[in-house]
């Protein structure tokens, strides 16, 4: 059969293994391998939730060893360590076994296509003592690093009475994001009678936040963040960081008990050196239309760690809907190819909008530019349950729409009992 390796289990990557199981693991036109170093796949967009401590993290994963044995496809977990195109071979490096004392030995894995889906880290663009003294959240382990972290510091900071602060680096969707979350935090956790006191400093480059957005979404997340306490500064360089706190351009400085990088965006480092693959300035693989690399016609590339213009030349975002989207493409496109040997379709991205959520406070979005409200404008309950629902697409894109139904259904009532943050 035909040997399929999909490298990352995030959205694009276990979407794409999910559905190509569906259309060729049941005819035995191929086999399908999904690689990556976690044991369990989260939503990413949900990342900043874990590390706030607004949600639990074991009961959103997904176990890639059950979901592998229920779709079809096998499971083997590894990390992306480097490529040998002539001999169609991907490289796995050694990976940490849960009791952290060992390590699982890396090898070497032939394939006959290779998928790369390895997502996407924050950029510190070089930035003095970021990477040393910032925390990161782009993945679950990072994510639960920094929740883990957050509680002892709460803790001491109610024990001594004092305010804990925290500077958030980047304006983007995670940091405004996560900025409302430790917020929530707060204030349920007051709620259970403790004095507990957070001041939250979120920094943006830029003119305005979530620069990508349109500016009347801007303002009105920028009034709201306000509004709750936290303390927006927006055309402000971070320049340094050291371990109490950042260093802003023009020599000022804000001391920091907990400094979050959430700035920019780059593909993981091993994908610049890919065996001749070229990428863009922000290391992600440059592909064509079909998803295809520029250099190899086997080897493929979604989501956050690839490149592809869209309608105005400009590369498309690296959001969950683009991911999504090419994921289901491809599965599409290459069991036609595979199977009836029709040629590779070439991907067009449907913007169908985008939503911000800040916590239970408010949440904003626009429709895009396909449907039938195209352009529209959304807040409130109705942005809430529109960016609550993004959720449980991928669930039912994973799973069904019956047992997708179901596990939606099991979240709301153990929702209904379980404490609303995670106090463990």
């Amino acid at each position: 059969m035909h040997r399929i390796v999909v490298v990352g289990g995030g959205i694009a990557g276990i979407v794409a293994a999910t559905h190509l199981s569906r259309r060729l693991t049941r005819s035995k036109t191929a086999e399908i391998l999904l690689t990556d170093h976690n044991l369990a796949h989260v939503w990413k967009p949900m990342l900043h939730t874990f590390a706030a401590c607004t949600a639990n993290y074991t009961s959103q994963n997904i176990s890639f060893v059950s979901h592998a044995r229920r779709s079809g496809f096998r499971y083997w977990p590894g990390e992306l360590a480097g490529l040998k195109r002539s001999r169609k071979v991907v490289e796995l490096g050694p990976v940490p076994l849960p009791d952290a004392a060992e390590m699982l030995p890396g090898r070497s894995i032939p394939y006959d296509t290779l998928i790369l889906a390895v997502g996407s880290r924050a950029n510190d663009f070089g930035t003095p003592g970021v990477a040393e003294n910032c925390r990161f959240i782009d993945d679950i382990g990072e994510a639960n690093a920094f929740s883990d972290l957050l509680r002892s510091r709460i803790i001491q900071a109610i024990d001594t009475r004092a305010d804990l602060h925290v500077v958030i680096v980047g304006g983007g969707a995670t940091g405004v994001e996560l900025s409302a979350e430790l917020a929530k935090y707060i204030e349920i956790l007051s709620s259970y009678a403790y004095d507990a006191r957070l001041r939250i400093t979120l920094i943006e480059t830029g003119p305005r936040l979530l620069g990508p957005f349109p500016e009347r979404i801007s303002k009105a997340v920028e009034a709201k963040l306000r509004q709750i306490g936290v303390d927006v500064r927006t055309k402000t360089k971070v320049v340094g960081s050291d371990k109490n706190g950042v260093v802003l351009e023009g020599g000022q400085r804000i001391d920091a008990a907990l400094i979050v990088w959430a700035a920019g965006i780059k593909a993981p480092e091993v994908v610049s050196k890919l065996d001749g693959l070229d990428v863009s300035h922000h290391g992600q693989i440059l592909v064509r239309p079909t998803l295809q690399s520029q250099q190899d016609d086997s080897v493929f590339a979604l989501g956050d760690c690839s490149s592809l213009p869209g309608k105005d030349g400009k590369p498309l975002p690296t959001t969950a809907q683009v991911a999504r989207q090419e994921a289901v493409f491809l599965a599409r496109s290459l069991a036609r190819h595979l199977r009836r040997n029709r040629p590779l379709a070439e991907f067009h991205f449907r913007d169908m909008g985008s939503l911000v959520s800040l916590a239970d406070y408010a949440a904003y979005g626009t429709l895009g530019s396909h449907g039938f409200f195209r352009g529209g404008f959304l807040k409130g309950r109705l942005a809430h349950v529109a960016h609550a629902a993004l959720y449980r697409m991928h669930q039912m894109d994973l799973y069904g729409p019956v047992r997708g139904g179901v596990i939606w259904l099991a979240d709301d009532l153990t929702g209904a009992v379980r404490p609303r943050i995670d106090l463990s």
